[in-house]
């Protein structure tokens, strides 16, 4: 009998947890519907916010749907898959991410009792991506191109789609005060793909009404010596020179030594060293710039009192360890060319714009450069009460920005205020109304056959239903679009999901490589004096 015994076939290692079949679905579905519910007050005008804080202390207040998923630190393996298409919708169109999680947990949702009944998940996938298809085809129907239009006609329109995403926001009080700000900064810079072209500088303070867009580049001031002070604020069109490179004494590398036969040799030395630093000096000077500004750090040599401050003396600012974002934007925005030698500089590779000042913004003090020949960047000075506030207000300009930016490539738009049932819904029960009454209300509408009731949805102010497009609820088509997509094929992946398999922890000690890693201490050595230039 025991010849007859068949021999255990091991596949997967000791410990290993798997789980499959119909109750391994479910259990994904529950944990997806689960991450949903979590996010559902969020959404809409009315939809309330998260308050977030950390193991580390830090607290963050958003209704932003990407924000949220990345912060809830998500474990399980079905429920990660909503993460990924939120930010996915984030860095895609940069709004709609609370939506896109919200379909994907009500098409699962929908889907559960189907699959409790026995129905094949294949089956569900299979309508699922085919009414996919029908509702994106429906949405490039109901969609509204703005091409052909004005300038002035289609900035409206742009400062509507912005209106309709920051409605949803912290700041949607003063909606239409940022949202033409957004549209201002977005044609500021024109064709180019490039965000960071947009600057967004947080100074907190004052009342959001404070807040302003520059026609150019603004960044904080730089770390500065005591001589800083001496040099000029304000210039009328001045040439600016952008470098990388480092405008004070540098120290020799490490283990360096130089050997002396002669003493008095000591202080020929020390005259090269701070002759090479007057030479890269006098040549910025001679380019004719009046505005130096590096990547790299500009010592006290240039700022500080020694022979007074050697560029306030010559009536030039200079401000060093300026963040490489804003060097970049000030060369797209003033026509510059950031340098790495000082040597050989012609007129060319020097920037101007019309008016460069230091101002006082808040507690904090600001170079700002205006009237640049480019014009291809813009700046937005946030201000307001408490950080988490303007952290807030921060992520909610992103979104109003990318949508704008989408509008302006796709140039077509849809109404706003909810098509698919889940989110007039959601809408509804966020804003207190009677959500019955209101869908009953929206499918009589959707349902007549002259299709004059298409772009009706939810009216938050008065709860019932309205004409979205006549009032303005605008939305890029591309988040309708995305969002249908995304969901979908988050849902369908999910369904297509049969067997979890868990492994154990690896219980390799990796304690020697650790040890082995460890870096060599260095030898103790003693300082270097500076010594001082010969007059």
């Amino acid at each position: 009998m025991a010849s007859m015994m068949q021999p255990q076939i091991i596949l997967l290692k000791e410990g290993t947890d798997t789980s499959q079949g119909k109750a391994q679905l479910l259990s994904n579905i529950n944990a997806v519907t689960a991450v949903g519910d979590v996010l559902r007050t969020t959404l809409g005008p009315r939809g309330m916010d998260k308050l977030i804080h950390d193991d580390k202390g830090s607290v963050t207040i958003s209704n932003d749907g990407a924000t949220i998923m990345k912060l809830l630190d998500i474990v399980h393996p079905a429920a990660k898959i909503l993460v990924d298409i939120a930010k996915s919708q984030d860095s895609e169109v940069g709004d709609g991410t609370t939506t896109v999680v919200l379909l994907a947990a009500e098409f699962l949702k929908e889907a559960k009792p189907f699959v409790e009944d026995g129905v094949h998940s294949q089956n569900l996938i299979r309508s699922y991506r085919t009414a996919s298809t029908l509702a994106i085809e429906k949405v490039k129907e109901l969609a509204v191109s703005i091409e052909g239009k004005s300038v002035e006609e289609k900035k409206g329109m742009l400062a509507k789609c912005a209106a309709t995403t920051l409605s949803s926001k912290l700041i949607g009080g003063e909606k239409e005060f940022f949202a033409t700000m957004v549209v201002d900064a977005v044609m500021a810079i024109g064709d180019d793909d490039r965000l960071n072209l947009i600057g967004i500088k947080k100074v907190p303070g004052g009342n959001m009404r404070d807040s302003f867009l520059v026609d150019g580049v603004a960044f904080k001031k730089t770390f500065s010596y005591a001589g800083f002070e001496q040099q000029p604020k304000k210039f009328l069109n001045p040439k600016i020179l952008l470098l990388n490179i480092e405008l004070e004494l540098k120290s020799e590398k490490e283990n360096a030594e130089i050997r002396l036969s002669d003493p008095s040799q000591y202080q020929s030395i020390v005259d090269a060293e701070w002759n090479i630093i007057y030479d890269k000096l006098d040549k910025c000077v001679e380019s004719g710039a009046k505005v130096v500004l590096s990547r790299l750090a500009i010592g006290d040599l240039a700022t500080q009192v020694l022979r007074s401050s050697y560029f306030a003396d010559r009536d030039i600012f200079c401000a060093g360890r300026v963040a490489e974002e804003d060097l970049n934007r000030v060369a797209a925005a003033a026509g510059g060319t950031v340098q790495t030698s000082v040597n050989n500089i012609i007129p060319e590779v020097l920037g101007t714009c019309e008016i460069f000042e230091e101002k006082q913004v808040g507690g904090e003090r600001f170079n700002i450069f205006s009237g640049c020949p480019s014009g291809r960047t813009a700046t937005i000075v946030l201000r307001g009460g408490a950080d988490q506030f303007i952290e807030e207000a921060e992520r909610s300009l992103h979104d109003a920005i990318m949508i704008v930016r989408r509008a302006v490539k796709n140039s077509t738009v849809v109404p706003g205020g909810g098509a698919i049932d889940v989110i007039p819904r959601q809408l509804c029960d966020n804003a207190g109304f009677d959500a019955t009454d209101v869908l009953n209300k929206l499918r009589q509408k959707h349902a007549m056959q002259s299709g004059e009731g298409a772009s009706y949805g939810v009216d938050i102010n008065t709860g019932g239903i309205a004409d979205s497009y006549a009032n303005f609820v605008w939305e890029p088509a591309v988040v309708k679009i995305n969002a249908i997509n995304a969901a979908t094929e988050a849902a369908c992946l999910i369904l297509s999901v049969d067997e979890t398999v868990k492994n154990p922890k690896s219980e390799s000690a990796q304690g020697d490589a650790a040890a082995g890693a460890m870096g060599r201490g260095r030898g103790g050595g003693g300082g270097r004096g500076r010594g001082m230039r010969r007059r």
